[in-house]
């Protein structure tokens, strides 16, 4: 049976800091509705997040949790710090959270997480509308902003889920030969993920042949391998994603791909070199684009060598519809804790092809690889 992952001192923790955040921005309510903002907060592991949820959290008293009256076993058994109240499907939540917080708002500074996934832009219009709140703020990105930073709790997730993707890396790539169904690799990687503890990903895992190898996110189909396969995979554990990739060769390797494959692991560990507590995402992204420009290639670039990952929903394991990338023109600080899913990607260059990535956590002397399968070449 699911249960909540989290210990009562982490959940107070969360709710202390979300807390902080509201009084550093005026705020006397927050209404959060991002599905990894309440897992966050409260713990709910569940797929029902298809519907919308609002979690009220008040700068005082308990919070409250407004989704489907049907969800109330699986938010019994997991929700321990947070009063559900639900609607049948003939109202919304919007219905039912304007009733229940009828005249409370008044003269309230609320906060509502605009650009959430799980906020409809109708559902907004009616909150807003009818809620009578004194002023209103954009709250989008506050508590996403706090899940940057990975608890001790949350490192051990993140360790165990790259354990998870690691089997589901080296299952797959065993399953690669010439004329291998997508459908047989897909099957071994998942098979190997689940008995390994991990749980369905936030999206993917991304299995593709050669001929598809720059699409970004699909993944396998009805047909055979026969050059390459693209593999980008991440084990999963109380929702925390961590993702790594491999290219797997078939036959052997040409000596334009095998030059990209030493290219590309040069420049991953000029990345990771650079991932240090205090420095700026630009300067990580540098760290990868000195060892490319280096190797007369300054014309080839990424929108980002990585991001920051942990909490993940579906569709996404990035956290959100909002990618937290290492861009060159990011000054976001690296902080110990951080998790990252960093990557050395050459597609298209016409010098060959590889990929390599992992997922790796910041450390207060540097950074370290969770994911550990041997970067390759690998020649199946």
């Amino acid at each position: 049976m699911h249960s909540n992952p989290f210990s009562d001192a982490e959940l107070d923790r969360r709710l202390a800091a979300t807390r902080r955040a509201m009084a550093a921005r005026g705020l006397d309510i927050a209404l959060l509705s991002a599905p990894e903002n309440i897992f966050y907060l409260i713990g709910l592991d569940h797929w029902g997040y298809f519907a919308p949820h609002v979690l009220i959290v008040p700068a005082e008293g308990d919070m409250i949790l407004i989704t489907r009256q049907m969800e109330q076993v699986a938010i019994r058994n997991m929700v321990r710090n947070a009063d559900f109240v639900g609607h049948s499907d003939s109202e919304s939540a919007a219905d039912v959270l304007l009733r229940h917080m009828a005249g409370k708002a008044a003269g309230k500074v609320v906060g509502l997480e605009e650009m959430s996934s799980g906020l409809a832009y109708g559902m907004g219009v009616q909150i807003k509308a009818g809620l009578g709140a004194a002023a209103w703020q954009d709250i989008t990105g506050m508590v996403d902003h706090l899940r940057l930073v990975k608890s001790p709790e949350e490192q051990g997730f993140m360790r165990r889920a790259a354990k998870a993707a690691d089997a589901g890396t080296q299952a797959a790539i065993a399953a690669v030969h010439d004329g291998a169904a997508e459908a047989d690799v897909a099957a071994e990687c998942l098979a190997a993920m689940t008995r390994a503890g991990g749980t369905p990903p936030g999206f993917g895992p991304f299995l593709r042949p050669a001929a598809r190898m720059a699409e970004e996110h699909t993944s396998w189909g009805e047909g055979t391998h026969r050059e390459a396969v693209f593999l980008e995979i991440a084990g999963c554990v109380a929702r925390y994603n961590a993702p790594m990739g491999r290219l797997v060769n078939i036959g052997g390797i040409s000596d334009e791909d095998a030059e990209m494959a030493e290219l590309a692991q040069r420049a991953f560990a000029a990345t990771l070199e650079a991932l240090k507590p205090g420095v700026l995402a630009r300067d990580v992204y540098n760290g990868w684009q000195a060892v490319v420009d280096a190797a007369g290639m300054p014309e080839y670039r990424r929108h980002h060598c990585g991001y920051l990952v942990g909490i993940g929903f579906p569709p996404s394991w990035t956290g959100g519809p909002r990618v937290t990338g290492l861009r060159h023109d990011s000054d976001l600080v690296m902080q110990e804790g951080m998790t990252f899913h960093l990557m050395s990607w050459f597609t298209e260059t016409g010098r060959g092809n590889f990929f390599v990535s992992n997922t790796v956590l910041l450390g207060p002397d540097g950074a370290e690889c969770l994911t550990t399968t041997p970067p390759g070449p690998h020649i199946a």
